[in-house]
């Protein structure tokens, strides 16, 4: 056997970079991991107890906006639904300029909002003759939301 010794020589800076190193590899790749592949239960079957209550919900509980654009301004109408019932209605990036030109917005606006809460349907809302035109853009918006919540629009 012959007897040749190798000395290696590790530089303790370069050690800390390759783990640094290796390590941030590590959680990139879990984090890419995490990112794209599938939930086990995304979508999942529903049982017997989940089709039963499914038929007597009205509403897909969830978050659903509408762009309503009046000029060259744009505000969202967001409705809050829960499985059978209208839980809020509120106007998202809405500013100062769209209230200024727009002065009968927020008082039809919660007009609707009130009857929406009392009656839980778009159905018998009444409104002033001064803000019929507002109150039906607000109602469209509504209805657009109230649709997708409803399952028949796709878009979310």
């Amino acid at each position: 056997m012959s007897a040749k010794t190798k000395i290696v020589v590790l530089h303790m800076k370069e050690l800390i970079y390759t783990g640094i190193f290796a390590l941030l590899g590590i959680l990139f790749i879990v984090l890419l991991a995490m990112m794209f592949l599938p939930d086990k239960e995304e979508n999942p079957a529903p049982s017997n107890q989940d089709t039963a209550a499914g038929s007597d919900s009205i509403y897909i509980p969830g978050i659903y906006t509408t762009e309503l654009v009046l000029g060259n301004q744009s505000i969202d109408v967001e409705v809050i639904v829960d499985k059978d019932s209208i839980t809020s209605i509120r106007m998202v990036n809405l500013n100062d300029a769209v209230t200024t030109m727009y002065p009968l917005l927020e008082p039809a606006f919660d007009s609707i909002c009130s009857q929406v809460y009392e009656l839980q349907t778009l159905e018998g809302i009444t409104y002033p003759v001064e803000s019929k035109y507002t109150s039906l853009v607000l109602l469209e918006a509504i209805q657009n939301s109230l649709n997708k919540a409803m399952g028949s629009s796709s878009n979310q």
